[in-house]
């Protein structure tokens, strides 16, 4: 069971990863908010969390993506950010 557990949430970790370098890459490109979300949760799954963050030329996103786990730890979450430099 436990070890079905650590899958599932090495599984949501590598989606959140891929969803965040993905929005990175959508925000970086100009794309509106509502297209950004379409990206992460095409990547992520629905159930994905997003936010956005602009520093100068650099824009950091992070996604957090619930863990789907039979355990009873509670409501866990695997949360990855991405950061890339806004295109001219």
């Amino acid at each position: 069971m436990a070890l079905l557990a650590l899958s599932a949430a090495s599984t949501a970790e590598m989606r959140a990863a891929d969803a965040a370098r993905a929005g990175a890459r959508a925000v970086a490109l100009g794309e509106d908010p509502e297209v950004v979300r379409e990206v992460v949760s095409r990547v992520a799954g629905a159930g994905a969390g997003l936010s956005t963050s602009e520093d100068g030329e650099w824009v950091t996103v992070s996604v957090t993506v619930p863990v789907v786990s039979a355990l009873p730890f509670g409501p866990l979450e695997a949360e990855a950010d991405a950061v890339a430099r806004t295109e001219p």
